[in-house]
């Protein structure tokens, strides 16, 4: 049986998102003392090694990620080919998400089936059929957000990413687009 701070390497690697405390308590089967001293040792561990991985903590939690000296390697061996209005896509995937692929193709137009296969393909974007069986929920991947480092964004600009996400019913602000934003300028994109 490997030791526990292997064990949480092991969930860190697997769960590919950062995780609190607690959660990693649970997945590892220990109480949140015991998995904090695990987690202490880990990081320690990795700190002291000549790694290309570290183990942080972030306001998501701790996670298991490229230290941040590779992240250019990373773009130049692993460079996201998405076009203008891919990115447009999941811009409105990321924002409204989850959404279903019919209200995706009313905010962009049709183009929006070829972006979401696109999408689907480099694993930005999770597609799973409605229980009416009609049409699809669109939601970003973990990918999506290790990719474009949304938790290394300075406070206010993740604020009305958030807002969006967490509540439904206010009233819209001044980051609200209206669906003529979001269609495409030309069929070329």
């Amino acid at each position: 049986m490997p030791n526990l701070a292997s064990q949480i390497e092991a969930i860190l690697y697997l769960k590919g998102k950062p995780l609190s405390l607690a959660e990693i308590a649970e997945y590892a089967g220990c109480d949140k003392e015991t998995a904090s001293e695990a987690l202490i040792e880990l990081i320690d561990d990795y700190a002291h090694r000549d790694s290309a991985l570290e183990v942080v903590e972030t306001d998501n939690g701790y996670s298991l990620q490229l230290r941040e000296v590779f992240q250019e390697l990373v773009h130049s061996l692993i460079p996201a080919e998405l076009g203008v209005g891919a990115l447009r896509t999941l811009a409105a995937i990321a924002l409204k998400g989850p959404l279903s692929q019919t209200d995706l193709v009313e905010l962009r137009g049709s183009g929006a089936y070829q972006h979401v296969q696109e999408l689907v393909q480099q694993g930005f974007v999770r597609k799973r059929r409605q229980s009416d069986g009609r049409s699809y929920w669109l939601q970003v991947t973990s990918k999506f957000h290790q990719y474009f480092q949304l938790d290394k964004l300075p406070q206010q600009l993740e604020l009305p990413l958030q807002k969006e996400q967490n509540s439904e019913n206010d009233e819209p602000d001044e980051f609200d687009e209206t669906p003529e934003q979001f269609r495409e300028e030309s069929p070329t994109e």
